[in-house]
């Protein structure tokens, strides 16, 4: 399937090499992919790697109705956005910089009001990342359906009504696979100090942790009935989950996710100051 659309890319990193690779996946054709990396080896690596045209500037290279995805750090994006050349309302602008809320790229962008802001996460880098999206109201059905196009090739995509909860993807989503690799290191800590040696316990914790969420997305029983069915009255799952009450670990584990949602608006805030 070839999808007719044209993207350019302003940043040629990790997730831009992530959804160029995917974009070709799922039909995209390499002719209708652009990149601007200033660092001359990456820029070489991503042009060879997919055979798509890499440029060292933006300034001039912006086509009439080419998708112009931010894919640079959220400490680079307002440099990125000067140097861009973007005439206001000639393009969508797709933005995946964490943090930088869409009044500061309008107004960093000149009163640009054709913007979408999404939040990936790094499983995107294997194609099994979930992406929350928000748009400003000047971006109609057509255009959302092309920033879910480019966001769909890394994995799942999520519509978010309003921008405000974007703290709170990114506090769950964009956030949440340290807390999965956190996991999974206590995890196999922990069965390394029952006795099992260390590379046994890291696959079992890995594996399991694998395994207990594609049973989760495939299952059409919630996650909470999932685990009742694995905890046995008086066994030794009820044994473990009854320490976890006990400590309170859900009550702790919310205000870690709250500290990260607060911190994602703290450093949206000054952003919008500059």
């Amino acid at each position: 399937m070839n999808i007719a659309m044209n993207v350019l890319f302003i940043g040629g990193g990790n997730m831009a090499d992530a959804l160029i690779g995917g974009m070709l996946k799922s039909g995209f054709e390499a002719s209708r992919l652009r990149a601007v990396e200033v660092d001359g080896a990456a820029r070489r690596r991503l042009s060879e790697k997919y055979r798509i045209e890499c440029l060292a500037e933006a300034r001039g290279a912006i086509r009439a109705g080419e998708v112009v995805v931010f894919a640079v750090k959220p400490q680079q994006m307002r440099e990125a956005t000067r140097f861009s050349g973007l005439k206001p309302g000639a393009s969508l602008v797709v933005s995946i910089a964490a943090g930088v809320t869409l009044a500061s790229l309008s107004r960093w962008l000149g009163g640009h009001a054709r913007l979408v802001r999404a939040m990936p996460n790094t499983p995107a880098l294997i194609g099994a990342g979930v992406t929350g999206l928000y748009a400003l109201p000047g971006v109609n059905d057509a255009e959302k359906k092309q920033a879910e196009a480019i966001l769909g090739a890394v994995g799942a995509t999520v519509w978010i009504e309003d921008e405000a909860l974007m703290d709170a993807v990114t506090a769950v989503s964009g956030s949440g696979p340290a807390y999965v690799f956190w996991f999974i290191e206590q995890l196999a800590a922990a069965g390394e100090s029952l006795g099992l040696p260390r590379e046994t316990s890291k696959k079992l914790a890995i594996e399991t942790v694998l395994g207990s969420a594609m049973l989760a997305a495939q299952s059409a029983d919630s996650p909470s009935a999932l685990r009742e069915r694995v905890t046995s009255k008086g066994g030794t799952t009820e044994a473990a989950l009854k320490a976890f009450e006990e400590q309170k670990l859900a009550e702790r584990f919310l205000r870690a996710i709250e500290a990260a949602r607060d911190r994602g608006a703290e450093l949206g805030g000054q952003m919008d100051k500059d």
